[in-house]
């Protein structure tokens, strides 16, 4: 059982949950949750055996982290940088294929893919900006 579970907000998490599937191979693994306006509110999707991400939606006011840099000058520099800020590390079977599949479904590709002590890896960015690591470990 995974003891820490990632919980990721989005603008809109139907739209999120649709998309990491597409392109990071996640599964819907859990019933979608909808307010009165037919927002997606919350989603469960897993990865491989024991991988579990929550997404939801928290309020129209949220801006995920490329709107956000996109109006605000202080997020757009501390997002500068092609690492995790803030975000997920996902182990993977086959870096290559994972990478050719994220490429396909329009994934901004941040650093790698590159040979780490611990494996290969690549970042990320998700429709919405979230930082996603993926690794292949040694």
């Amino acid at each position: 059982m995974q003891t820490t579970v990632p919980m990721l907000t989005y603008e809109d998490a139907g739209a999120a949950a649709d998309w990491l599937c597409r392109a990071f191979g996640f599964r819907e693994s859990g019933e979608r949750f909808s307010d009165e306006q037919g927002r997606v509110t919350h989603a469960d999707l897993s990865f491989g055996e024991e991988g579990l991400v929550l997404l939801g939606f928290a309020s129209p006011e949220y801006r995920g982290p490329e709107r956000h840099a996109a109006e605000c000058e202080q997020a757009a520099r501390w997002l500068d940088n092609p690492y995790v800020v803030d975000g997920v590390l996902v182990n993977v079977p086959d870096l290559g294929a994972h990478l050719a599949q994220a490429r396909e479904a329009g994934a901004t590709v941040l650093r790698g893919p590159e040979e780490q002590p611990f494996g290969r890896l690549y970042t990320a960015a998700d429709l919405e900006g979230h930082r996603w690591m993926f690794v292949q470990p040694a």
